[in-house]
């Protein structure tokens, strides 16, 4: 199938969102980049994006059972287009204002100007992603780095996906709902896929979520978290199999319009200790996660999760993933690189960490 590709424009400054580092920043991982061109596949569409420092412009690589190619390009399907893109980029937030409130903040803090986040990495922006795959996908954050949760991600749409379309020449399959995964066989395959011990989570917390047994999580319920107060999304979260406490804000921050929740691992812990005078604890527990997380909530305020996003897609140091280059130049920055650990808590309130925690520091040189 041939699809004739119709670009709309929508004015929109470089500031407000930089698709290259929004996209690269470990809050997503399906988008896909091929000659210039991000690709993404939602439930029945390829949704097309290009940039330069005005605009971006937006379009449809395909839609699902269209056979002739047609609807890419008709009004409807471009509208729904935009609407997901304005949905999804949370585009009704004016960032650079956000900008220079947190640069405010950093400047009485950070006295280096080389290590001033909010001057060098402008447009990064926080997505309103999908609650069910924001589950799956941060089941499998733990322990785990950004290159190799991309392609387990790729082989969980393209084992258990509904196909959508061919494009350019590739076959493109939609994200799985619980449906797909909830069958006991799904945990084998996901191991062979190389999932490990999060493909039982996966299998679980999608049998969860097709179970009788639990009439309260669904799919509904679970979206409708957007509605409801964190401390109600958080509870209902560590009810689902391989969701601890900072996966669950994760899944807060990033898909349930929780704006304000920082999710803390050793590397926001870094920073907050290096360029924000907390003070380091002792040991890292339930208490002292709370008093990161309000100690920046106290600084950044209602976007504290969004100017947390920023200060750690500033360090990072995963080169493939890109966010620290600009035209194919390294940015000189210092970083911190850590290994994340995981609180598992169970249905008795018992916390245990799956994970060990190292840090060290490095220098990335222009």
């Amino acid at each position: 199938m041939t699809v004739d590709i119709v670009w709309r424009t929508l004015p929109l400054s470089i500031k407000e969102v930089s698709l290259a580092r929004v996209l690269r920043c470990g809050q997503t991982f399906r988008w896909k980049n091929m000659n210039n061109v991000w690709r993404f596949t939602t439930k029945d569409k390829i949704v097309l994006l290009r940039q330069d420092d005005t605009k971006i412009e937006y379009g449809c690589g395909g839609v699902i059972n269209d056979q002739s190619g047609t609807l890419a390009s008709s009004d409807a399907v471009l509208d729904a287009v935009l609407a997901f893109v304005t949905d999804y980029f949370n585009l009704a937030v004016k960032l650079e204002e956000l900008y220079e409130e947190w640069g405010a903040v950093e400047k009485k803090y950070v006295k280096n100007s080389e290590m001033a986040s909010f001057s060098f990495f402008p447009g990064i922006r926080m997505l309103r992603q999908d609650p069910w795959e924001t589950v799956v996908l941060f089941i499998c954050l733990s322990n785990n780095n950004v290159k190799r949760i991309s392609k387990m991600c790729d082989s969980l749409c393209d084992e258990f996906g509904d196909f959508v379309c061919d494009f350019e020449g590739m076959p493109y399959h939609n994200f799985p709902g619980p449906e797909k995964l909830c069958d006991p066989s799904v945990e084998g395959r996901l191991r062979e896929l190389g999932f490990g011990y999060r493909a039982k989570y996966i299998q679980q917390t999608a049998a969860m979520f097709m179970s009788p047994e639990y009439p309260d999580i669904t799919l509904e319920s679970l979206a409708a978290l957007r509605e409801e107060s964190y401390d109600t999304a958080h509870e209902y979260l560590l009810q689902l199999v391989g969701v601890g406490p900072k996966v669950a804000d994760c899944i807060c921050l990033m898909a349930l319009d929780k704006h304000d929740v920082v999710p803390v691992d050793t590397h926001v812990l870094q920073i907050a200790v290096r360029d924000y005078k907390f003070k380091k604890p002792k040991i890292m527990n339930a208490k002292s996660y709370h008093e990161v997380r309000v100690h920046l909530q106290n600084l950044f305020g209602e976007y504290a999760g969004w100017a947390q996003l920023v200060m750690f897609a500033a360090d990072l140091v995963d080169l493939n993933n890109g966010v620290n280059q600009v035209d194919g130049a390294k940015i000189k920055h210092e970083v911190a690189v850590s290994e994340e650990s995981e609180v598992q808590v169970s249905k008795s309130g018992k916390r245990t960490i799956v994970a060990k925690q190292t840090v060290k520091r490095i220098k990335v040189e222009a």
